[in-house]
């Protein structure tokens, strides 16, 4: 496993700031190339939220040299797939293509990153706009749950916190967005000294950064991005909250501030996630759906974020089940863990899940060129995949436990969304 885990590589840093990694794997003719900009709904001020999400589709959009959705008809026609994705801290462009298509990926990444300006106008502000709206109407304001997240995360973190506000933005802010509002974000991030591309799978290490200096070193880097600022916050007491929505059954959900990406407790509320609801024998599972028929569906997870985390429990009502009798279970399992920890099996099983599922995903170039990314932007070091599965590997009952106490012991958002009346 070792040899596995020790992902050899070569890292560069042009003229302009840009990271460059490098991942020779010769064993199937196909590569990914990965961009990470250092931006997302973190970044942005209030009045101005979903700024890093519209730039999910503005840079599909054409740029100088490359019209208007062509981006997707070059790569698919040379036998690739591409898309993007905006989280809270970073935002990631990927293709994934046979081997000797590199240049193509290279020419449209490098257009849109220097030359993306020359070619936004009102039009397409004007379009994408309308596409976003669009679909914050379809996955949050009417799709049944859909605006959990954002009322657990608006709830549980104060206004002027980083992840008070949701990826996509509120509604509001995405209608009032200015061509210069625009403009002014995209010079402030997408810029080669706040980004890093990975390429990864059969390549030429020399060849591939020729390439990269070829289409990168000459785009200018902009200055002046602000620092993001974290303040300390805490809930005081927990929250309760009541949603009507068009839903058939009542769920609930509880969420608690964690620890954030990679930092000392993360894992261990990794473990407490798995032996609630990682499968089908695991506590809530048990407890809920299988030995007491109370719910549809239950789970946990800790969601973990560069600047904070969080840790969430979830279940949907059968008919004429109360939630207050979901939540009195979900919170006994608690207090039992807290008390005794988590069982040997328990803990066994958690790292034999969470391991084999790791190692499983790093068989795909593409997932491995994104971990590659991850670890370069989280951690300063690319090669951290024995670091990571470490962290697992080491984990006691003793620190499952002291991490349910110091975290799930606290005060927590309670969101109940109840079919309307």
């Amino acid at each position: 496993m070792d040899k596995v885990l020790d992902i050899k590589y070569e890292k560069h840093r042009l003229k302009n700031g840009l990271e460059v990694i490098l991942h020779k794997d010769n064993s199937l003719p196909i590569l990914s190339v990965n961009i990470w900009y250092r931006v997302g709904s973190a970044n942005e001020v209030k009045g101005k939220t979903g700024l890093a999400h519209l730039f999910e589709h503005m840079m599909f959009q054409g740029s100088k040299n490359v019209p208007k959705e062509m981006h997707f008809k070059y790569i698919q026609e040379a036998g690739g797939t591409l898309n993007g994705s905006t989280s809270f801290d970073r935002t990631n462009y990927y293709e994934t293509l046979p081997s000797n298509s590199l240049e193509l990926a290279l020419w449209l990444e490098s257009d849109r990153m220097g030359f993306l300006l020359d070619t936004l106008d009102e039009a397409k502000l004007e379009n994408q706009r309308e596409v976003v709206m669009n679909e914050r109407r379809q996955r949050y304001d009417n799709q049944p749950y859909g605006r959990a997240w954002e009322i657990l995360f608006s709830n549980l973190f104060p206004e002027n916190h980083p992840y008070h506000c949701p990826t996509i933005g509120w509604m509001k802010d995405i209608e009032s967005y200015s061509l210069d509002d625009v403009r002014n974000f995209f010079k402030r991030y997408y810029s080669p000294n706040n980004a890093s591309i990975v390429i990864a799978g059969d390549i030429d290490y020399e060849a591939t950064f020729d390439l990269v200096k070829k289409y990168f070193d000459e785009i200018p880097s902009f200055d002046g991005k602000p620092e993001i600022i974290v303040p300390k916050s805490e809930l005081k007491e927990s929250k309760i909250i009541e949603q009507e929505d068009n839903v058939q059954f009542p769920r609930i959900y509880l969420m608690w501030k964690s620890d954030k990406l990679y930092a000392e407790d993360d894992a261990k509320l990794d473990f407490l996630a798995n032996a609630l609801s990682g499968s089908k024998n695991t506590r809530l599972y048990k407890k809920l759906i299988f030995d007491n028929h109370l719910a549809l569906e239950a789970f946990a997870f800790q969601y973990s974020i560069q600047k904070d985390g969080v840790f969430v429990i979830s279940a949907t009502a059968r008919p004429d089940v109360s939630l207050d009798t979901l939540k009195e279970i979900i919170l006994s399992e608690i207090d039992k863990i807290i008390g005794e920890g988590i069982t040997p099996f328990e803990l066994e099983k958690s790292k034999n899940t969470i391991i084999s599922d790791y190692i499983y995903s790093l068989q795909n170039i593409s997932s491995l060129a994104d971990q590659l990314n991850n670890y370069n932007m989280t951690l300063g070091e690319p090669n951290s995949f024995r670091f990571d599965l470490d962290r697992y590997n080491k984990l006691e009952i003793e620190e499952v436990k002291e991490a349910t106490k110091k975290y799930l012991s606290k005060p927590f958002v309670e969101l109940r969304i109840v079919p309307k009346k």
